[in-house]
């Protein structure tokens, strides 16, 4: 990320064709996208997948060889890698006092939830060394899990958080966004352009305004990054879920209008970056979604994220999936997409 505007190849010096051979979906923009954003996908109305390719090993050679580390990322590293841990069972009331019924059958749910995600988890977990974490809701009938309890690197999907609190500032002050709003929140979205979410960024007041509106949005555990990296944000599964809730629900405090328009935007993500969550959507045509992705400079490794809404056997999912520690940008894709089947598999 280059707060400064700077923009960078996917593989410096590497042809496209070479990286066609490679993975076909990988490929160099011509505009040379900022943050290594310069994924395209060669057929954007797949089918549901029910199995990944390997990632060949050859990727990584190419991923490194080009140099193509985000410039100005430095602070903060790597959570420890480990096993990830599924949340804990609520506890019982330490009053002594009878649970009412309702609520004692919500904990009970709750907890079979996150153990059913837990067990649809179990064989990707334990093929990869990346560390990740996921939350899903079933929209239709509010069950809900999560699995990982650990805070990772937003990378681009804050993009839709800044927008968020956009529109909440413009809601606050009984106006539209204004016009030169709405052409970088467009592309911002759209095509994930790091100039237009920092010009946004500084139009919030930064981290500062994001923890109000993420009050607001019922956001408990992401901390904007420090100055103009606001890549570097932290977040968890569970809070990226309460985000696509307060987006694709009915309720405040983003009124019609502000939620439709973040819809809209999220529906027409550009070819090449509609990965991720759409492996789990019957076509590509049922997702709105975002996705995030930076190569760390302390460790070389990959932060993959992907977060939105799928349609899949007749029901609406919203599904956020937080990933680190790849060692190439192929294999968290493959990982985020395993994972996003699987989460959403164990509601059907």
């Amino acid at each position: 990320m280059d707060p400064a505007g700077t923009r960078w190849r996917l593989c410096p010096g590497v042809p496209p064709v070479f990286l066609r051979v490679v993975h076909p979906r990988l490929r160099v923009r011509a505009d040379s996208v900022p943050m290594l954003e310069g994924m395209r996908a060669q057929n954007r109305h797949r089918t549901r997948r029910t199995g990944r390719t390997a990632i060949i090993a050859t990727i990584a050679a190419v991923v490194l060889a080009g140099g193509g580390v985000i410039a100005g990322v430095h602070a903060m590293a790597r959570p420890p890698a480990g096993a990830v841990a599924r949340p804990a069972v609520p506890a019982a009331s330490s009053t002594g006092t009878e649970q009412p019924a309702g609520e004692g059958a919500r904990s009970v749910d709750i907890a079979d939830r996150d153990e059913q995600l837990s067990d649809a988890l179990g064989a990707v977990a334990g093929a990869t060394a990346a560390d990740f974490s996921v939350a899903v809701l079933d929209t239709a009938s509010g069950a809900q899990a999560v699995y990982g309890n650990g805070t990772y690197d937003t990378a681009s999907i804050v993009k839709v958080d800044i927008l968020a609190a956009l529109l909440l500032r413009a809601q606050d002050a009984g106006r539209d966004l204004t016009a030169q709003e709405k052409a970088y929140a467009t592309v911002m979205i759209e095509q994930s352009d790091n100039e237009a979410a920092t010009a946004l960024w500084h139009a919030v007041d930064g981290a500062d305004g994001l923890a109000e509106a993420n009050e607001r949005l019922g956001l408990t555990g992401t901390v904007g990054g420090d100055g103009d990296l606001w890549g570097l944000t932290r977040t968890t599964a569970a809070d990226q879920l309460r985000l696509l809730r307060a987006v694709f629900g009915d309720d405040p405090p983003l009124d019609a209008g502000s939620r439709a328009y973040l819809r809209g935007l999220m529906e027409r993500i550009s070819v090449g970056q509609d990965w991720g969550v759409t492996a789990a959507a019957e076509t590509a045509s049922d997702t709105a979604l975002k996705n995030g992705w930076l190569r760390r400079t302390t460790t070389g490794r990959w932060d993959i994220n992907s977060i939105g809404r799928v349609a899949a056997d007749g029901n609406t999912y919203l599904v956020a999936v937080l990933s680190s520690g790849h060692l190439t940008q192929a294999a968290g894709i493959a990982l985020a997409e395993d994972v996003a089947q699987a989460a959403v598999g164990a509601f059907r």
